[in-house]
C-alpha cells in the first residue's frame, strides 16, 4: 500500500501478531484470569497485557502521538495477583532481534511501566480538532465469545483531530477464507488468522495474521473489493444472540421490509462485524439501542469503520448524521448505526424510520 501510513500499519500489525500470540496462548486455559467490570462486562488478563503491548509498541515507535484504549490498571493495582498475571503473561512474548514483526514490537519494561501505560489509555479520550494523532485500542472485542474460544477481534485505529485515517484489525481465529452466513462458533480450522488494515483514501486489505517470506500468493495482502454501487441484495451482519442491548423486534422487522435473510451474519464483535462486511460476508447492519441514553465506544469502532468505508460503505447513526469520533470515549453525538453500500444506504435509513414510527418508537428518532 503506497500511503503515508505506510510504516503506523506496519508498525501495527507487528505489535498486533505478537499481541495474537498474548491471546491465543491461553485460549484453552481454564482460569483465564475473569474479573468484572461495572457495567457488567467481563475482562481479562488477556486484554490488559495485549492493551499494555500496544501501547509500549506505539509510544516507542511514536512518542509524541495519543493513545485511547478500553482498559484502565485500577483492578491491577488493586490485586497484585491479578497484576502478576498480566505481568508474567508478557514476559512469555517471544521478541526476536531477526523478526521483522519482533523489531516492530515493544513491551513494558516493568510492572509499573505497564501500569502506567494502560492507564494512559484508560483516562485519555479522542479529540477533535487540533487534538493531532490518536491511537484507539480494543484489546479484546468480544471478551463474552474470547472465553468460549470463539471468534473476537484486537483493533487499532489512528485518529487524526478525530478522524480516521488508519484502521488495522487482528482476528486471530477467523479464517482468511471464511464464508457466509458466518457465526461466532465458526473459528479457523487452519488456526491461521488473518489481519485487515485500510488507510483514508487507499483501500482496505487483507492478508494471513503471520505470513510466511515465501512467494505463496495467499501470503500477499489482497485489496477487498468494493461493494457495488447500484441495487443488490441486501445481506445483513448483526448479532441476534448473547449481546442484549439492541431494541427487541425492530431489526428482524427492518431486515424482513429490505426481503433479507436475518440474521445473516450473526457475531458479537462489533470490531468483527465492520470486518466481515469489509469482506463482503454481508454488507448491511442495522443497530438501534434498546435504551436512547445508550451509546456506542469509541473502540468498538475507531478504525474498524473504515475497513467498511473504503471497501465501498456508508455509515451514519440510526438518525442519518454522520459518525462523530470526536465526542469522546462514549460517541454521544450519534446514536446507534446504519451502514450500507452507498447506493443503498438511503433506503435501508428509511426503512429503519418507518419500521420504529409504524411500531410505536418514534422517540428513538428524537
Amino acid at each position: 500500500m503506497d500511503s503515508q501510513y505506510s510504516r503506523e500499519i506496519s508498525v501495527a500489525i507487528g505489535a498486533l501478531q505478537h499481541a495474537a500470540q498474548v491471546s491465543q496462548s491461553i485460549i484453552s486455559q481454564k482460569d483465564k484470569g475473569v474479573i468484572e467490570k461495572e457495567d457488567l462486562s467481563p475482562v481479562t488478563v488477556a486484554d490488559f497485557a495485549v492493551q499494555a503491548l500496544l501501547a509500549a509498541t506505539i509510544k516507542d515507535a511514536f512518542p509524541q502521538d495519543r493513545i485511547v484504549g478500553e482498559e484502565d490498571a485500577g483492578d491491577l493495582r488493586k490485586n497484585p495477583v491479578l497484576l502478576e498475571r498480566v505481568w508474567e503473561l508478557l514476559t512469555r512474548v517471544g521478541l526476536s532481534e531477526n523478526d521483522t514483526g519482533s523489531a516492530r514490537c515493544k513491551l513494558p519494561t516493568s510492572r509499573d511501566h505497564m501500569c502506567q501505560l494502560i492507564d494512559e489509555c484508560g483516562s485519555t479520550s479522542p479529540g477533535g480538532q487540533g487534538s493531532g494523532r490518536t491511537w484507539v485500542f480494543d484489546p479484546i472485542d468480544g471478551t463474552k465469545t474470547y472465553l468460549r474460544g470463539e471468534l473476537y477481534a484486537i483493533n487499532m485505529g489512528l485518529l487524526l483531530d478525530g478522524e480516521q485515517v488508519a484502521g488495522v484489525v487482528a482476528c486471530p481465529n477467523m479464517s482468511l477464507h471464511a464464508t457466509a452466513p458466518l457465526r461466532n462458533a465458526d473459528i479457523d480450522p487452519t488456526g491461521q488468522g488473518s489481519i485487515l488494515f485500510a488507510a483514508k483514501g487507499h483501500g482496505a486489505f487483507i492478508r494471513p495474521l503471520n505470513a510466511s517470506n515465501d512467494n505463496n500468493d495467499d501470503n500477499l495482502p489482497r485489496r477487498l473489493s468494493r461493494h457495488a454501487t447500484g441495487h443488490q441484495d441486501i445481506r445483513f451482519v448483526t448479532c441476534a444472540h448473547i449481546v442484549d442491548s439492541a431494541l427487541d423486534g425492530i431489526h428482524e422487522i427492518v431486515a424482513d421490509r429490505l426481503n433479507a435473510p436475518f440474521p445473516g451474519c450473526d457475531l458479537v464483535p462489533w470490531v468483527l462485524r465492520w470486518a466481515v462486511l469489509a469482506m463482503g460476508l454481508g454488507n448491511t447492519t442495522v443497530w438501534v439501542y434498546k435504551r436512547r441514553d445508550r451509546y456506542a465506544k469509541a473502540w468498538d469502532h475507531a478504525g474498524a469503520m473504515l475497513l467498511f468505508e473504503e471497501a465501498g460503505g456508508k455509515i451514519t447513526d440510526v438518525h442519518g448524521r454522520d459518525i462523530d469520533l470526536r465526542a469522546g470515549r462514549k460517541m454521544s453525538n450519534n446514536f446507534g448505526f446504519v451502514a450500507a453500500p452507498e447506493g443503498i444506504h438511503a433506503k435501508v435509513l428509511q426503512t429503519v424510520h418507518e419500521v420504529l414510527r409504524e411500531e410505536g418508537r418514534k422517540e428513538f428518532l428524537e
